[in-house]
């Protein structure tokens, strides 16, 4: 069986597996756990990055390490109650997928270690002091928000021509008001630079998708965008099939967005950042603390163009702007 098929096993089991269960057989192995705020195949895929990374890094499961798992389905109140649980039991470090999950994590405790892979603005969200001083319990990997939406933009309408109406997904609770606000001003001042009619719609939970599709089709709009969210992350299968059923030119915010169907995305590779962020696991149970582990903000950003969602559009994407584009999907 390959790695990546036993990670895939070992995630879709129970929400939460109780430390207990393992005791004998762990002894004083370290503990990790790991806190989503929802489940999908994206973030089941992201999650088997970081496991995939703890292996690279020497820590196998079961023999070097034990790692309990807790998945919130997307509700707050779960989300900060699986956190108290973990901080009850007393393990090593929590790994927190995304910045609801590592909010949840620091208001259960501001002394034990939470790696978070996956923040948006840690500094506006109250996580860190600062990237290079994170100064208390919190560090890990950050993705980016609010400075890539006017570059998606940008793309999106060279994709798209005659693109006037412009409607934004979002999720307006995903981070906190300070950054959603900064998120909501960077595409209000692309869109009016671009000369767009923007319209947000609002989805505060999976159920609030059809809400928004409808609205969106109503307002007839000549293209969508998806702003960054763990939860709307979770759902871009039902996007992409909604964009597609209803000829939409759409731009996510990660590669999954594309490879599922999208025309196309732009941003860090999740899978990747979360890679990374092991070896932040690494050096906590090493001895290190959080405070002295510089958040790290990523180097490189994808851009994935889905050309069969494009021919399926009605739309020509020209040789120049394919070469810009590191994945072409035919």
């Amino acid at each position: 069986m390959s790695n990546r098929r036993a990670f895939l096993i070992m995630l879709t089991g129970a929400a939460v597996w109780p430390i207990a269960a393992r005791a004998q057989s762990a002894g004083k192995m370290p503990r990790i756990a790991l806190l989503a705020p929802g489940r999908s195949d994206q973030i089941v895929d992201t999650l088997n990055a970081f496991l995939q990374g703890l292996l690279e890094l020497g820590y196998v499961e079961g023999q070097t390490i034990t790692i309990e798992r807790g998945f919130a389905d997307w509700r707050p109140e779960r989300l900060r109650e699986l956190a108290g649980q973990f901080v009850a039991q007393r393990v090593d470090v929590i790994a927190a997928f995304s910045t609801p999950a590592a909010r949840a994590a620091r208001q259960a405790s501001s002394t034990l270690p939470i790696v978070a892979f996956g923040m948006a603005d840690p500094v506006a969200d109250g996580l860190v002091e600062s990237l290079a001083r994170p100064g208390g319990n919190v560090t890990g990997t950050t993705f980016l928000g609010p400075e890539l939406v006017a570059k998606r933009l940008q793309m999106l309408r060279e994709m798209v021509p005659g693109l006037v109406q412009l409607a934004a997904l979002w999720h307006p609770k995903a981070y906190s008001e300070t950054t959603m606000a900064g998120l909501v001003r960077e595409t209000e001042v692309a869109a009016k630079t671009l000369g767009l009619r923007l319209q947000f719609l609002p989805a505060d939970r999976p159920a609030d998708l059809e809400t928004a599709f409808a609205a969106m089709a109503a307002h007839r709009a000549d293209a969508l965008i998806v702003l960054p969210s763990p939860m709307l992350y979770a759902e871009y299968r039902r996007i992409a099939e909604f964009a597609a059923a209803n000829r939409l030119p759409a731009m996510g915010a990660a590669r999954e967005f594309a490879d599922l169907g999208g025309l196309a995305s732009y941003g860090v590779n999740l899978p990747d950042l979360s890679r990374q962020s092991a070896k932040f696991v690494d050096r906590i149970l090493k001895g290190a603390t959080p405070s002295a582990l510089p958040v790290e903000q990523p180097t490189k950003f994808e851009l994935v163009i889905n050309l069969k969602a494009a021919k399926e559009l009605g739309l020509t994407i020209t040789r120049e702007f394919q070469l810009i584009a590191d994945e072409v999907i035919e």
